[in-house]
């Protein structure tokens, strides 16, 4: 961490109500900067805080100091020291902000969002945004056992090389769950391997009557992932804007919890 320059520090309540005061000032402004992820103006944030342009212009030249805020192109951004922080908690943070992040998602697609991996050769369902309005698929079988027939499993599947794939299917047998399940290992084996990357898998009603479901790939290092949605089938004329969304949105998610 940098140190900072002299008289710095006593300019930072020089025109501001005392130490307190100037503490709930700079938590405003780091607040307003966290929700422009894309940097904000100090005009902007001025506004947003309801703060005056110097008391503004003050604290972002302090937290720069310390690392807590950085300029980028004209616009302020969050800082690395954040990243230090958080160390020893980062699976809180970044469970956090998938959380949120999903939870957008649920509210502009008017649908359930799930956030899946496959990890040490088992599907894993990590995160679900759901509501009211917008109900999760009922686990009525396991979603591990059940990859073949769901587009989350069909989505991470399709991400392993064929030897994966045969490998859990030797562990987790492809079996019947409604009259639309592909049941034929080798006809499955061949639409995961023609499956192109940039288009979204599908599910309808291949795991539950009444369902449909899309999934999108997610890649972030060695993750092997995807983002996805469900909804009745009684709107299944939006699931290709809903998959469209997904798509457009799955590198944006995995960016910002890598932050």
């Amino acid at each position: 961490m940098s140190t900072p320059a002299p008289g710095r520090h006593a300019a930072l309540d020089q025109g501001l109500a005392g130490p307190f005061t100037s503490l709930q000032h700079a938590l405003r402004l780091l607040e307003a900067v966290d929700r422009h992820p894309d940097g904000a103006t100090l005009v902007a944030l001025a506004r947003e805080t309801s703060l005056g342009l110097p008391t503004v212009r003050r604290l972002a030249e302090i937290l720069e100091i310390e690392g807590y805020l950085q300029c980028q192109d004209g616009g302020w951004v969050l800082g690395g020291t954040f990243a230090l922080l958080g160390q020893h908690n980062r699976e809180q943070l970044v469970k956090a902000r998938l959380n949120r992040k999903l939870a957008e998602l649920r509210d502009e697609l008017g649908a359930a969002v799930y956030f899946s991996r496959y990890h040490d050769g088992e599907l894993t369902v990590e995160a679900v945004s759901a509501a009211d309005y917008a109900p999760a698929v009922q686990e009525w079988v396991d979603f591990r056992a059940t990859a073949h027939a769901s587009a989350i499993g069909k989505c991470l599947l399709s991400q392993l090389d064929s030897d994966g794939r045969r490998d859990h299917l030797s562990r987790h047998p492809v079996a019947r769950l409604t009259s639309r399940t592909v049941t034929d290992a080798d006809q499955l084996m061949h639409r995961l391997e023609r499956q192109p990357a940039t288009v979204p898998v599908l599910d309808i009603q291949e795991y539950a009557l009444g369902t449909v479901c899309a999934a999108v790939p997610i890649t972030a290092g060695s993750t092997v992932g995807c983002l996805a949605t469900s909804m009745p089938v009684d709107n299944i004329h939006k699931l290709k804007a809903a998959a469209e969304l997904l798509a457009a949105r799955a590198a944006p998610l995995m960016l910002a919890m890598a932050v």
